[in-house]
């Protein structure tokens, strides 16, 4: 099978290619090579973050992961069929837990059964969506797609310790239905949370 390249130098040149890469290249079953990772960045690179996201990516649908370590600037990642199951992730660092569970959730998607996972790591950090973020929006816009998801937070964690712990139950989806968001509703409604 081909395998597909990637220029993770693009546009913002960031961590967000790598992880949508690895995310797509899983549900696609297609093979991608990732190349000039985090070129951008003043620390250019696979980060601890990164390595988690993938790993947890990898270990979902059993791929095999080429160039896989803290500083690297090319992946390959070869991916298999999804499975279900629990799993458990340390991002080692306050990285967050919500980047690592946006890289799994498509692939998780597509499991025979139910995944749960638990991830250690930052939970409120700058830069990345907070746990609230996921629990609160992103998971109820996927259930109107058909994709129940949950989260709970074990305990929080901010940067710069981390520590947090999150645990996602994501159940298999037959078929996801599209959601229109044609019209607006009128009306705004700000709410805000401070820990």
């Amino acid at each position: 099978m081909k395998v597909v390249e990637i220029d993770g130098s693009m546009l913002e040149g960031g961590g967000q290619i790598l992880r949508v890469s690895v995310a797509l290249s899983a549900v696609s079953r297609v093979p991608v090579r990732v190349v000039n990772i985090r070129a951008k960045r003043s620390n250019p690179g696979i980060r601890p973050q990164h390595l988690t996201a993938i790993k947890a990516v990898a270990e979902l649908v059993e791929a095999r992961v080429e160039g896989l370590r803290v500083g690297s600037r090319e992946l390959v990642f070869i991916p298999s069929r999804p499975r279900a199951g629990s799993f458990s992730f340390d991002v080692g660092t306050a990285g967050s837990t919500t980047l690592v569970l946006q890289s799994l959730m498509p692939a998780a998607a597509l499991a025979p059964s139910r995944v749960i996972v638990e991830v250690k790591g930052g939970t409120n950090n700058p830069l990345a969506p907070p746990v609230d973020y996921v629990e609160k929006v992103l998971a109820p816009i996927l259930l109107k797609m058909g994709y129940r998801c949950s989260l709970t937070t074990l305990r929080r964690g901010f940067y710069p310790r981390g520590g947090g712990i999150v645990r996602a139950t994501l159940e298999p989806v037959e078929e996801l239905s599209p959601i229109r968001l044609e019209s607006w509703r009128g009306g705004v409604k700000v709410r805000g949370l401070a820990y």
